[in-house]
Parts: C-alpha cells; sequence; structure tokens
C-alpha cells in the first residue's frame, strides 16, 4: 500500500470510529451529542491519531487494537479546538470552512462541548486499560500511555503553551519563550501520540524517550513551517512568531535541521516498519499550503 493509501486507510477507519461516538445515544442532553459530533466529525486531517497509530506499529503488529488511546487523542485534540476558537480564546468565526461550534451552539454548550470530550477522551482510554488487560504489564503500560498523555496535554504541555500564548502581549516575549511555547503548545500533542504509541506498543524505555524527541523535533519543525507559510498574514496582526526574531531562510534553516535529527531517530528502526513515518514527515515539514 502506498503512502497516501495508507493515510487514507487509516483515516476512513479513525471517522468511522468517531462516527459511532453517541450512535443510537438518546437522552436530555442530546444537545451535547450533536454538539460534540459537529466539531468532532467536521473533516480533520487525523494527523495526530494517525500518527500515534503508524508509531505504535513499529513495535506492534496489532496495532489497530489500540484505536481507543487514537480516538482520545483526537478528541483532546478536539476540545483544544473548541475552546480555542472561543470569544474569551482567539475569538474566531470559522474553523475548516465552517462556523464554529459557539457560532452554532452557543458559548455554553461550546464550552460544556469540550470539556465533555476532555472528559470522554479519558473514559475511553480508561475503559480500555479496565476491560482489555490481560496482565499485570499490560495493565501497566495502558495506565502509564494514560498518564503521559494527560501530561502532554494538561498544564506542563499543551495548556501550559496556551496560557502562554494568551498572556504574549503582557509577558516579554524573545526567542525562549516563544520556543517553550511552541514546545508546549503544538509539540506536546505530537509528542503525547509518539509517546503513547511506543508505549502501547511495547518499546523499551529508551525507545520512549528516543520517540519523546522525535516528536519535539517534529513538532517544532511543523510550526516554524507554519510560522513560513503564514507570514504575511501573521505580520498583518503583529504576531509574535519565529520570523519576528529570525530571518525566512534562518528559518528554513531550522526546519531542516529539527526534522534531521527526527529522521535521524527513526533510522534506529527497521526501515521498513518507519517507511510510513519518513514519508509523513517529510510531508509535514516541505508542505506549502
Amino acid at each position: 500500500m502506498g503512502f497516501q493509501d495508507e493515510i487514507k486507510y487509516t483515516k476512513s477507519l479513525i471517522d468511522e470510529e468517531l462516527g459511532n461516538l453517541f450512535k443510537d445515544k438518546i437522552g436530555y442532553q442530546d444537545r451535547i451529542f450533536e454538539a460534540i459530533r459537529y466539531s468532532l466529525l467536521s473533516g480533520g486531517k487525523r494527523l495526530r491519531p494517525i500518527l500515534m497509530l503508524k508509531v505504535c506499529e513499529i513495535f506492534n503488529d496489532n496495532y489497530l487494537k489500540f484505536m481507543p488511546y487514537a480516538l482520545a487523542i483526537e478528541m483532546i485534540h478536539t476540545y483544544s479546538l473548541i475552546h480555542d476558537d472561543l470569544p474569551a480564546m482567539d475569538d474566531d468565526d470559522f474553523r475548516r470552512g465552517k462556523l464554529t461550534n459557539h457560532k452554532v451552539y452557543g458559548e455554553a454548550i461550546a464550552i460544556l462541548s469540550g470539556d465533555g470530550l476532555l472528559n470522554l477522551a479519558f473514559e475511553t482510554m480508561v475503559d480500555f486499560a479496565l476491560n482489555d488487560s490481560k496482565t499485570i504489564e499490560e495493565y501497566r503500560r495502558y495506565l502509564w500511555a494514560i498518564n503521559e498523555i494527560a501530561k502532554f496535554s494538561g498544564v506542563f504541555g499543551m495548556i501550559g503553551g496556551q496560557v502562554v500564548d494568551l498572556l504574549s502581549n503582557e509577558i516579554p516575549m524573545n526567542e525562549e519563550v516563544l520556543k517553550f511555547m511552541y514546545e508546549c503548545k503544538t509539540a506536546a500533542l505530537i509528542q503525547a501520540c509518539t509517546v503513547a504509541g511506543t508505549i502501547l506498543g511495547g518499546g523499551s524505555e529508551l525507545d520512549v524517550e528516543r520517540m519523546k524527541k522525535f516528536g519535539l523535533y517534529l513538532g517544532l519543525a511543523y510550526q516554524i513551517r507554519d510560522d513560513i507559510l503564514d507570514l504575511d498574514k501573521d505580520k498583518q496582526i503583529d504576531k509574535v512568531t519565529y520570523l519576528t526574531f529570525n530571518s525566512c531562510d534562518k528559518a528554513e534553516e531550522e526546519v531542516n535541521r529539527l526534522s534531521s535529527k527526527a529522521l535521524e531517530i527513526l533510522n534506529y528502526y527497521d526501515s521498513n516498519r518507519v517507511k510510513f513515518l519518513k514519508a509523513l514527515t517529510n510531508k509535514l515539514i516541505n508542505r506549502s499550503q
């Protein structure tokens, strides 16, 4: 199966499982089911759950059994987008070409939709750990993965980065602070995917450390590529980015440096097992839109 076909196939599996959420569920809280599905099924690329599953595949041929964790990561990502779009945060009217959640369902339901998705993510993972663990070692690994996802998406990870982003007009923003924000806001959830995939697949502690670095390098390269692509738009709103402190040439050099370090890590593993991840890394960092 070629790279694009593999992406399409894995995405279709994820979309099917997400589509089954709340299927045949009825109750007085129907509105929250509707609002959650509105954002969750709005046509995302499913980059993060695909990444988690494909990292897991390096270590375990039966990687699709860990689909609940992939779905949970997509739920966490979607909740963050719903909350990011709120008037108190970025105040956006559109997301992926559609009206944002709060524009359709109101701010209160949008907040609760995000809360519901975050809670459901952990319900989904814990349910898997409780019901699918066959040994103490499996149980330990399943909980370890949940703990890592929690840390990378919490106040020491994604949420911490969002706080720094919100306060960027109030605190002195230099390159060091910006790098911290990028590590937390963008790279942390990508690291959640690479670390959880390694743990669930049965990788060693050394493998976990390696793939944590892989996720960091990939996440930072991905964000700086975004800065390059959004240069003109960001200038119009005086947004502080990597290009506030560096030239475009320096930004391109940094993307190449980080991506090279990410690809070097993949060279520790069987070339056939990391073929997809190498192609995905190159696609993400060399994208033109």
